[in-house]
C-alpha cells in the first residue's frame, strides 16, 4: 500500500512537478501544457506565493506518497460557499487511489476547515479516470457545460460534478 499525504507547494518542488507537467498523457484533456522547465517553474512560484497570502483562497498542495512529490492537488474557494478541486498525478502513480485519497481530503477539508456549502471539480468528459475519481468520493454528475475550454484538439466540454456538505457527512 502506497503511504500518501497532502502539504503545502513549495518552490523546491518545480523539479518534480516538471517531471509530469512536462507529459501530454497528463495534460492530455486541460488548457495547459505540456509546460517548458520555464512554465512549470512560473506556475510552482505562483503556487507556493498563494498561501503566503493574507486570507488566501488558492491552495496548491504536493501530493507525496512514499516520499516523493507524484502529483499535485487545488483547492481554491469560490466565493463565500463553494469551493473548486482539481489534481494532477505523474502516470507512474497512476490507478494506486492517489487521486482519490487526494480529492477526498481537499472536499472534507472544504466542509470542515473552510466551512463551506458546496464543492466542485469539472474534467473533460473523454478523463473516465477522473470522472470514475469524482463519483468515487461522492460527487454527482450535474451536467455538461459545452465548449469551455480551448484544447490542442480543439474546444473541450466539461463535465460538472459536486457534493454538497450535507452529502459529504
Amino acid at each position: 500500500m502506497t503511504s500518501v499525504a497532502l502539504r503545502p507547494m513549495t518552490v523546491a518542488d518545480w523539479p518534480a512537478v516538471h517531471e509530469f507537467a512536462q507529459l501530454l498523457d497528463v495534460c492530455r484533456y486541460q488548457a495547459w501544457g505540456p509546460n517548458t522547465a520555464r512554465e512549470t517553474e512560473a506556475f510552482v512560484s505562483a503556487a507556493a506565493a498563494a498561501w503566503q497570502q493574507p486570507d488566501p483562497t488558492r491552495f496548491v498542495f504536493a501530493i507525496v506518497a512514499d516520499g516523493v512529490v507524484a502529483g499535485s492537488a487545488e483547492l481554491g474557494l469560490r466565493g463565500e460557499h463553494q469551493a473548486e478541486i482539481g489534481y494532477s498525478l505523474h502516470p507512474g502513480f497512476w490507478g494506486r487511489g492517489l487521486a482519490t485519497a487526494a480529492a477526498r481530503w481537499m472536499v472534507g477539508a472544504a466542509f470542515g476547515e473552510h466551512r463551506r456549502h458546496r464543492v466542485y471539480a469539472t474534467c473533460d468528459p473523454r478523463n473516465v479516470a477522473s470522472a470514475r475519481v469524482l463519483t468515487r468520493i461522492g460527487m454527482r454528475h450535474e451536467g455538461r457545460m459545452r465548449e469551455t475550454e480551448l484544447i490542442r484538439d480543439g474546444w473541450r466540454d466539461s463535465d460538472l460534478y459536486a457534493v454538497l456538505t450535507h452529502e459529504w457527512a
